[in-house]
């Protein structure tokens, strides 16, 4: 595995651990955190070894948003850039991560806010050590949320909950977070990461990496779709070229003779024909 400045990563029967690793700033996000965790998620695409990726952070906090430690110069490298070039950097971090075909865990072990929120909203399952807070806090820095999270927030909560929690900038808790929806298991601080490698597992000894890949992007594609006529389109495609592939019969057989199946197609070769569907004018 690549060795990185402010992040572990730790590859182990097809879970792969991501480890925020600056404790001493409370894992606070910077440039090169931004960089490697780019690195990360693209890297992850062309290892068919890595199944699902487990996002935490070292010590007592997840991610405690962007570093201030330039003070009042930390959000200004928007001034120096040709404004139609310039693109937030925890922008396009989220875009890696809703980009990534391995399923994403994260495992909020702490504190959370800002960047160290928004940047899980694109991950597919969020779970919460009862330490855990979070907090949309842009408002009370004078700035305005990023990392797409205008988009993926209230897809998640809904746009009532997203509203309080954006306008507010307020720090919540992990047992509010679980009640709007947000995380969907909040569990003992010790065990957060045995709880997140159990549901990796899951996906790890039970599933077929190539319907994973396909199931993960017509989630979040499907949103804006206009009507339930395009998600049966794309969904019958997906019956069709699954059905006919080795996975399927592997599934249908590894089922009636009451074994594990050994799913023997993988995302980096065996992708249907149409994917990536949202990049094809002809779809």
């Amino acid at each position: 595995m690549t060795s990185y400045t402010t992040l572990l990563s730790e590859l182990k029967d097809g879970v792969l651990q991501v480890t925020l690793n600056r404790p001493e700033r409370l894992n606070a996000y910077n440039d090169t955190m931004e960089a490697e965790l780019i690195d990360v998620f693209r890297s992850a695409n062309a290892d068919d070894a890595i199944r699902v990726l487990i996002v935490t952070g070292a010590g007592r906090g997840f991610c405690a948003g962007a570093d201030l430690g330039a003070r009042r110069d930390t959000f200004t490298s928007s001034k120096t850039a040709d404004p139609a070039a310039y693109r937030d950097g925890g922008g396009q971090v989220s875009l890696e991560i809703f980009e990534c075909h391995k399923p994403v865990i994260a495992a909020i072990n702490g504190p959370a806010v800002g960047v160290g929120i928004t940047m899980t909203l694109p991950m597919d399952i969020r779970i919460a050590s009862e330490r855990a807070r979070m907090g949309f806090v842009f408002t009370r820095r004078g700035m305005v949320p990023e990392a797409c999270s205008t988009f993926f927030l209230p897809r998640l909560v809904g746009l009532s909950q997203a509203s309080e929690w954006i306008v507010t900038g307020r720090v919540f808790s992990a047992e509010e977070a679980l009640r709007g929806r947000l995380v969907s298991q909040v569990v003992a601080h010790d065990e957060l990461l045995p709880a997140a490698h159990a549901l990796a597992r899951e996906i790890v000894d039970n599933t077929a990496p190539v319907s994973v890949t396909l199931a993960r992007h017509m989630l979040y594609r499907q949103l804006g779709a206009s009507t339930p006529l395009e998600a049966h389109r794309l969904e019958s495609k997906g019956i069709r070229t699954r059905g006919n592939s080795a996975d399927a019969a592997e599934g249908i057989e590894s089922f009636l003779e009451k074994r594990p199946a050994r799913f023997p197609l993988q995302p980096s070769r065996a992708m249907p024909d149409y994917f990536p569907w949202w990049e094809r004018e002809e779809f």
